[in-house]
């Protein structure tokens, strides 16, 4: 593999004769060598390109779990100025993984151009207490992305992903309802909720980084209408706008967009986007009335809005 990787790029550089610009050459090779597909990428055992280096993220997506962190890095992937790490690191919220130090952190990193931005995405960040003081530590002027959902959705779904899990796992399982209300009242105790609560975790990260920093992403919007809030990302990131409504697509059988590029066609993982169980609308609303004043508190924070229950 490493000499096909050699001689594409020899290939390609003799063969244009002008110089070429990194950031094509490398998706030129992504798409004719495979190498670098992100599905299957183990970063130890690459071969470095000529001109190319482990960067430690100049981005983070911090979260929320099940709030569309997947969707919006493989939708980023397309952007030619972006790459991203295969995997979630867990490397700021972890200790086991923190104590190995910033080394092992960019080990883990893909190769990048030097226009090139990399990004990482650990859905756990936003909820733990040490990753903001960690990574502010790190970069104290990184720029962060936050993709949030509907709270109740995304507590039905965080749920949903446990319980698949479980049934896999041959677990016992039990219903929505029964782990959501205990004794008759809102069990807020249940982890998915605590996750929920945006406005206390977002104060956390507020201590760390002024607003400017911490681009939100809107979860509910992105799966209706990618483009818009990628081009949003873009504009935050200071990169030139590459992501066009022609690398998305709807799948009629899935139910949501899935990619176009170098030629291909991916959607996310069967795992994403399973069917959520019907939920008893008392219990909904009792979620709704207990998320109601975490959100304004969370909208006065961040000077922006949802069309959140």
């Amino acid at each position: 593999m490493a000499f096909l990787l050699v001689s594409a790029y020899l290939l390609l550089t003799h063969v244009r004769g002008a110089p070429v610009e990194n950031g094509a050459l490398l998706e030129t090779l992504k798409s004719q060598v495979g190498l670098f597909s992100n599905k299957s990428e183990h970063y130890s055992a690459q071969v470095r390109p000529p001109g190319t280096s482990r960067q430690i993220p100049q981005t983070i997506i911090i979260g929320v779990r099940k709030g569309g962190t997947r969707a919006l890095l493989e939708m980023l992937d397309i952007h030619p100025n972006i790459v991203v790490a295969a995997t979630e690191v867990h490397f700021f919220d972890w200790d086991e993984n923190y104590v190995k130090g910033i080394d092992w952190y960019r080990n883990l990193m893909p190769f990048s151009y030097g226009n090139q931005i990399t990004i990482e995405k650990t859905p756990g960040y936003f909820t733990s207490p040490q990753a903001p003081g960690r990574i502010h530590d790190m970069n104290s002027s990184i720029k962060l992305l936050l993709i949030l959902r509907d709270p109740t959705e995304r507590v039905i779904s965080d749920y949903t992903q446990v319980y698949y899990n479980r049934v896999e796992s041959h677990k016992p399982v039990q219903l929505f309802e029964d782990i959501v209300i205990k004794n008759g009242v809102l069990n807020t105790k249940y982890k998915a909720i605590q996750r929920s609560l945006y406005d206390v975790h977002m104060e956390k990260w507020l201590k760390h980084f002024s607003l400017d920093q911490i681009h939100i992403v809107d979860g509910n919007t992105l799966i209706k209408d990618p483009l818009p809030e990628l081009q949003k990302v873009e504009r935050f990131l200071n990169l030139p706008s590459r992501i066009m409504s022609s690398n998305f697509y709807f799948n009629q059988t899935k139910g949501f967009y899935c990619i176009r590029s170098d030629g291909r066609e991916r959607c996310l993982h069967e795992s994403k986007g399973r069917p959520h169980p019907l939920v008893n609308s008392t219990v909904l609303e009792q979620l709704y009335s207990y998320f109601r004043e975490h959100n304004a508190k969370f909208y006065r924070m961040v000077n922006h809005s949802f069309d959140w229950h």
